[in-house]
């Protein structure tokens, strides 16, 4: 695996993804580091869903996604046909559960990057997962009792290629 500092570098959201599946050494490397994620008074309430790209469910959500965006035609499902997506979950009594959930998240995919692996951190089903079908979906995927989706994200071999985002530290940063 590299180093963190160039997996944080390197890394850039994959919108694109071959066929090829990922191995159970790559699935439980990553779902190893969204565990080892530290979480607020050490809960560990975050919930890994673990779903091949063509789980049934996935086409449910997309189509609830693109009711309640207006959208009759995209170009690529939410996730980019990645082979594997990941939902987290997590305890909605829990002040600090979506701050948890994104900090494992952003461990699995940094663990991605260093293994090789596109990844698309997932945000855009958030008002499918919480909206008038919340039940129904949490019950599908199988979330323990009063958890509620927080993040996605989907895993695969790099089908295409992008580089990684751009900033402005001097606009982005003040330090005191």
């Amino acid at each position: 695996m590299s180093n963190v500092i160039d997996a944080i570098k390197e890394r850039s959201s994959t919108r694109g993804y071959t066929a090829e599946p990922l191995t159970r050494e790559q699935l439980d490397a990553l779902i190893e580091a969204g565990l080892q994620a530290p979480t607020a008074a050490n809960k560990q309430e975050i919930h890994f869903t673990v779903l091949k790209g063509d789980h049934p469910i996935l086409a449910e959500l997309e189509e609830e996604k693109n009711r309640l965006r207006k959208i009759t035609a995209p170009a690529h499902n939410f996730y980019y046909e990645a082979p594997t997506v990941v939902i987290l979950s997590a305890d909605c009594a829990n002040h600090w559960s979506p701050l948890d959930a994104g900090i494992a998240v952003e461990n699995m995919a940094l663990a991605a990057e260093g293994l090789g692996l596109g990844n698309l951190i997932i945000g855009c089903i958030y008002d499918a997962m919480r909206g008038e079908k919340k039940d129904y979906f949490s019950k599908a995927l199988q979330f323990p009792e009063n958890y509620q989706y927080e993040i996605a994200i989907a895993f695969g071999h790099k089908a295409v290629t992008k580089e990684p985002h751009t900033y402005d530290a001097k606009r982005q940063v003040t330090c005191l």
